[in-house]
């Protein structure tokens, strides 16, 4: 896949995390996926295989509700860089956070193999502990 294709296939996973769509979001992911966040966040550390995936979405999903601005989507080899904002609220205080992100997609025929996501870990740590 070239990178123009690459950059498609984000773009649609990105819109089907944010319809909801769980099946076709699952369906973007290599089945060997590596999913990466700092260990310090409640559902960060090293997560392997679609079983590793489901329980990185389900802790995340389990410990804020939040979406997605994304602000520029680009290609670098074989990668697909993301920088943005995640907005929302901890589920556990109703406390609000808007904060900077960047995701680092690595791409292997069409699909996610390599998911590295990336915040303002301090101000989320924050949020989480009292409510920023």
């Amino acid at each position: 896949m070239g990178p123009q294709s690459d950059i498609e296939h984000v773009w649609a996973l990105y819109r089907s995390f944010e319809n909801r769509d769980l099946e076709a979001c699952l369906a973007a992911f290599h089945p060997q996926i590596v999913v990466e966040q700092s260990p310090d966040l409640p559902w960060g550390g090293r997560h392997e295989g679609r079983d590793g995936l489901g329980a990185f979405l389900l802790k995340l999903a389990g410990t804020i509700d939040s979406s997605l601005t994304i602000e520029q989507l680009y290609s670098a080899g074989d990668k697909v860089v993301q920088t943005g904002r995640t907005a929302g609220t901890v589920l556990a205080t109703g406390a609000e956070f808007d904060i900077p992100e960047v995701h680092i997609l690595t791409m292997s025929d069409g699909l996610v193999i390599r998911f590295e996501a990336f915040i303002d870990t301090p101000t989320m740590l924050a949020t989480l502990a009292d409510g920023g």
